[in-house]
């Protein structure tokens, strides 16, 4: 059974084996380490991941797939799969799982940070992320303050999961190759969760802070806080400047 490549649905799939079985070696490791025998692909495709997944032991397996055609394609190749594919789009499904689980993938290029910001939605019951992204994103979520990459999304993943960047797969690992190098990169949830007022108003001030990142603190976020607190030392800095740990403390600050 054969199928076509969707172009606008971010579709880059993974032909290279050795890309595979690195990539799930370092997911049974994460299950293992953390004792969760839940796993929600996203974006399985053409199954480069998938045919390893289903051969874990002791796993409840689920995968998200879009795209009709490789819904059928997948069933297809694999008959064990059948009743484990979430036919929907990723970013409108509810919680796939009653308890804990992890999320890996190779993600669509095309709506990876809002696959993030959804994981994120999660955390509570996502200990660990693992996935392949386009390098330039992989690197945005692990980059760390002072850098130009980082920004809102740097900050608000790594307020709850620590970050490493693996390593880069090339372009020639998929089909098509896409105009991009990818890296993979795997979360962690933190164990001490940063001391904040609140998430909503942590969410505020990071988004309003890099939404002027050429501006100082002061004027980025002005209506935030009362002229007392804007006096501070801290609001002579720029957004990229400040650390998790700084905006988690502003939180009890603002108005």
């Amino acid at each position: 059974m054969q199928y076509t490549l969707k172009k606008s649905l971010g579709q880059h799939f993974l032909k290279d084996e050795n890309t595979s079985r690195k990539i799930v070696s370092v997911l049974q490791q994460n299950l293992t380490e953390s004792g969760v025998h839940q796993l929600l692909e996203v974006g399985p495709g053409a199954g480069a991941l998938t045919k390893y997944l289903l051969q874990l032991p002791g796993i409840n397996f689920k995968a998200v797939e879009l795209d009709t055609e490789k819904v059928a394609y997948l069933e297809n190749t694999f008959p064990t799969i059948k009743d484990k594919i979430i036919h929907k789009d990723f970013l409108d499904i509810n919680v796939p799982f009653e308890d804990t689980f992890i999320v890996a993938g190779n993600f669509p290029y095309n709506i990876s940070t809002q696959i993030v910001f959804k994981v994120l939605e999660w955390k509570e019951q996502v200990p660990v992320m693992l996935g392949m992204f386009q390098k330039e994103v992989a690197q945005r979520i692990a980059s760390k303050p002072g850098t130009k990459v980082y920004g809102i999304l740097s900050v608000l993943t790594q307020a709850f999961y620590s970050v490493e960047y693996l390593f880069d797969v090339p372009p020639g690992s998929f089909t098509p190759p896409p105009k991009v190098v990818s890296g993979v990169i795997q979360l962690k949830r933190l164990n001490e969760k940063f001391n904040m007022r609140n998430e909503k108003d942590f969410f505020i001030l990071v988004k309003t802070a890099f939404n002027q990142r050429r501006k100082t603190l002061r004027n980025a976020v002005r209506g935030l806080f009362d002229a007392s607190i804007l006096k501070n030392e801290i609001f002579n800095k720029r957004a990229e400047q400040l650390s998790v740990e700084n905006f988690a403390a502003l939180t009890f600050e603002m108005r």
